[in-house]
């Protein structure tokens, strides 16, 4: 059979999306990214079926036989659908198009099976119900759904139209798209694309490593660090990484697990509260990785004293401990740390008042004191300080950590601080880094370049006569007339002695109960 040229990652995009705006348009689109995801999903399983059924009726002599062969041996194919059109010649994608009533069932009907034969996607694409109604009326109606499978079958997504990287890609772009519909919740499943590179290019991850992200949403700082082992490795076809995920929410679970399949990635990526129950571990102790990436969600107040006392997995080191109830950003940094090897690294996305909150304050801070104690422990490398409202739920700049276990000689007693507030371009909805933005940035911190209002080498000694302040605003100002801390910066200092205030004004309460005043 002749090879068609492969799509184009432009092309691809514009069709994607399209696709997912046959529905009610692109106002709408976010709201039906639940069946939107798994139908394109199940579009590649279905073209790559195909393709992997001619080639075996190549041998075989017919497409028939084919079809019998892999229901015989699953281990022929990587998927197998229990899809047979009445006529082998026809696309397996047939068995879904041609359903012209009770469209939701049939959909649902025919997942459900592909999920049975496929333990990998179980729970992935058998979770959603195409016919589910609210107060008697249809979430997706029939008329819809059709349309959305007809804006689909336009494009075949077999493995001699459309490369792995590129459908990857395209699927990222479609999750991202999402993300700028989705409001506050955008930042439960992505993270800016230019933000994960950055961040694993600095990772610098090797062939074969083992990479962990606690709270991965949709997958893509996992997807971000293996793109960036394969654009630096030296060989031809490097030893992939191992890829870990764990994710809180089952609809973001389910999308990380669909986002790395796609990729033709393989990972494990497992469901359930990272912080108060990790699932990766070994022989009783937690599991440690070569290198661990994150963004989890900002400033969490949900976690108590309890929650940190209580753990068994030495995440909470005696001297950091609990960071207070006001925000668990450092709690996530603890747990990070815990999970990295003796020459682990790591790269993790924090509200900007992490990196400042405390200092400079009268009395003890809980969060300064964790911050302090990575400082004094000299685990810190490097803090950079991102421009404002890359995010899609925030308009706040963000930093991101990075640490390392085993800095090198030349590097230890300084922390590198890059003030990169500048480097973006104006968007709409969101701004962002352009490419020679993100190559500027990332050359610096991999390089420990000093440059004039963008970067600096702060000995800790410095950092602890500034009271812990690691923010890279502090010590680089971006223009002459910046002489003060920025705003956001002083109204979250504001927020966490407020909460403190009230910590210590409820334990006074309970303390007079208690003797009876």
């Amino acid at each position: 059979m002749a090879k068609n040229k492969p799509e184009n990652a432009k092309s691809l995009e514009s069709w994607i999306w399209d696709a997912a705006c046959s529905i009610r348009g692109a106002k709408d689109a976010p709201k039906y990214k639940d069946y939107i995801l798994p139908l394109i999903f199940t579009k590649r399983l279905c073209d790559v079926f195909d393709d992997e059924l001619n080639r075996i009726a190549a041998e075989v002599g017919s497409r028939r036989s084919a079809f019998a062969l892999a229901k015989a041996d699953h281990k022929l194919v990587r998927f197998y659908l229990p899809l047979v059109p009445e006529d082998p010649e026809q696309p397996v994608w047939s068995v879904i198009r041609k359903f012209a009533d009770r469209i939701g069932e049939g959909v649902t009907t025919q997942m459900r099976a592909i999920a049975r034969e496929n333990p990998l996607l179980q729970g992935i694409i058998d979770r959603v119900d195409f016919n589910a109604t609210t107060h008697g009326q249809r979430d997706l109606d029939d008329d819809r759904l059709s349309n959305l499978i007809e804006a689909i079958s336009t494009k075949r997504l077999g493995l001699d139209d459309v490369e792995a990287d590129i459908i990857g890609k395209s699927y990222e772009y479609l999750i991202r798209k999402f993300a700028e519909g989705g409001g506050q919740s955008a930042g439960e499943f992505y993270t800016p694309p230019e933000v994960g590179t950055i961040m694993s290019r600095v990772l610098a991850p090797e062939p074969g490593m083992e990479i962990y992200d606690p709270c991965c949403g949709s997958g893509g700082l996992l997807i971000k660090c293996e793109i960036a082992m394969e654009e630096t490795a030296k060989s031809e076809r490097p030893a992939p990484l191992k890829l870990y995920g764990q994710e809180y929410i089952a609809d973001t679970w389910a999308m990380a697990n669909m986002n790395l399949i796609i990729h033709d990635f393989e990972g494990e990526i497992e469901i359930g509260d990272t912080f108060k129950h990790p699932k990766f571990r070994w022989r009783g102790r937690l599991r440690t990785f070569d290198r661990v990436v994150a963004n989890p969600m900002w400033n969490q107040n949900w976690f108590t004293e309890a929650d940190y006392d209580n753990d068994e997995l030495d995440r909470f080191p005696a001297g950091a401990g609990f960071p207070g109830k006001s925000s668990a950003d450092w709690g996530w940094v603890q747990h990070m740390h815990a999970s990295l090897n003796d020459k682990g690294r790591a790269a993790v996305v924090l509200d900007t008042g992490a990196a400042s909150r405390g200092s400079g304050n009268a009395g003890t801070n809980k969060e300064k004191t964790v911050r302090q104690w990575f400082v004094d422990h000299d685990l810190i490398e490097s803090v950079l300080y991102l421009p404002e409202n890359l995010f899609y739920n925030t308009t706040a700049p963000g930093i991101v950590l990075f640490l390392n276990k085993a800095k090198p000689e030349a590097r230890r007693g300084k922390v590198f601080l890059v003030n990169a507030s500048q480097v973006f371009d104006k968007g709409d909805p969101k701004n962002f880094i352009p490419p020679e933005g993100i190559a500027r940035i990332a050359d610096t911190l991999i390089g420990w370049k000093e440059a004039d209002k963008l970067s600096q080498i702060v000995d800790l000694a410095e950092l602890k006569k500034n009271d812990y302040n690691i923010s890279p605003s502090r010590y680089i100002h971006t223009s002459d007339a910046e002489t003060y801390r920025p705003l956001e910066e002083i109204v979250a200092d504001l927020d966490a002695a407020e909460a403190e205030a009230r910590e210590a004004d409820a334990a006074l309460r309970e303390i007079l109960r208690k003797i009876g005043v």
